[in-house]
């Protein structure tokens, strides 16, 4: 057998309909067997396997046990030479398995790869290729100095913005949307760690493939597309919750204790701050079309006064008249028109 591909499913159906087409259409006659790990999913998606993917491996979870333990139940029962993590919301190109098992087959100091990647509308994702999050990195990246400056050697390294995306590389960590591994690498340098709920354990399994004398590779030699998101909100603050509590458990495991604290520091400063940013936003995202709308009925008001001030020169107004009964005049109209409900949330049927 030359390879195991794992997908590990959370009530994300029909796009892994659309990846199994993918990856059956680019198998084509190598020796193969794909695995389904479904984590208690209530759509259907177990259903469509069974009817539309029977030669599919199914492992149905009767409860969700996170992503790094369902691909650890694939992985134990693989039997491929090579081991492949895939997300169900891709979708590979015909080549993609040929290509890069034969960049493995031939690069045996080769212990995982990962490929290039585009987001739904073809742009180029760059968690296709990254640094390892030291805490020096982290923080370029928490402050947005790695978003200033992408292509900085030293500000650019969490996404290594400085590597020519259309080379071969090699990189500290790949990503678990697809993590193509060496079966015998990792009976040497273990599966990945159940300790990983969910988002850290590719950056750990990476890690741990360098430590035990491998290199990982960036192979942009075929392309996949990659739904990022679909099951997870990524701008939530619940995702920068979990994503970054990850980031502290790989601290804590692979840094000393002092850099551990700072990079804990980091993270926690970091969640608050988008926590922050979070409200924020949606605060001003609620009061923008009020604001707009006194703002134009204000300076409506304001304007009249001074034509008929300035120009009819019939009297001139109180001073209290532009501080306190043109603020209420509008006041009562905001009030109106959101009692109206012309500032709720407009609806899509589509």
């Amino acid at each position: 057998m030359k390879l195991s591909i794992i997908i590990v499913n959370y009530n994300v159906q029909y796009f892994l309909e659309q990846c199994l087409h993918s990856v059956y259409k680019a198998l084509g006659t190598m020796q193969a067997e794909v695995f389904v790990v479904d984590n208690n999913s209530v759509d259907g998606s177990c259903a469509m396997v069974h009817e539309k993917f029977p030669q599919t491996i199914l492992i149905e979870n009767k409860d969700n046990p996170g992503f790094s333990k369902a691909n650890n139940q694939g992985i134990k029962l693989s039997k491929g030479e090579y081991v492949l993590l895939l997300n169900p919301d891709t979708l590979v190109e015909e080549d993609t398995f040929t290509s890069t098992v034969n960049f493995m087959d031939t690069h045996s100091d080769a212990g995982g790869l990962g490929v290039y990647m585009i987001d739904g509308k073809g742009n180029f994702l760059p968690e296709s290729k990254r640094g390892l999050p030291s805490p020096a990195v982290a923080f370029y990246k928490i402050f947005g100095l790695s978003a200033l400056f992408p292509k900085s050697k030293l500000f650019g390294r969490y996404h290594l913005g400085f590597l020519d995306k259309n080379q071969i590389h090699e990189v500290d960590v790949l990503s678990g949307a697809f993590m193509l591994m060496r079966k015998s690498v990792l009976d040497k340098v273990g599966l990945l760690d159940e300790t990983f709920f969910m988002y850290g354990e590719d950056i750990d399994l990476s890690y741990r493939i360098t430590q035990g004398g491998y290199k990982n590779y960036y192979f942009p030699e075929t392309k996949i597309i990659h739904y990022k998101g679909e099951s997870t909100k990524k701008t939530s603050v619940n995702y920068v919750r979990v994503f970054y509590k990850a980031m502290v458990i790989f601290a804590r495991k692979h840094f000393n204790k002092q850099h551990a604290w700072l990079f804990g520091s980091l993270i926690n400063f970091a969640v608050y701050l988008r926590a922050l940013m979070a409200v924020a936003v949606q605060f001003l995202k609620r009061i923008a079309i009020p604001l707009l709308d006194s703002l134009i009925m204000y300076g409506g008001y304001i304007a009249l006064k001074y034509y008929w001030e300035l120009k009819i020169k019939v009297f001139h107004y109180p001073s209290f008249y532009e501080t306190v009964i043109i603020p209420v005049y509008v006041l009562c109209w905001l009030i109106g028109i959101y009692l109206a409900g012309g500032y709720d949330k407009p609806v899509r049927y589509i």
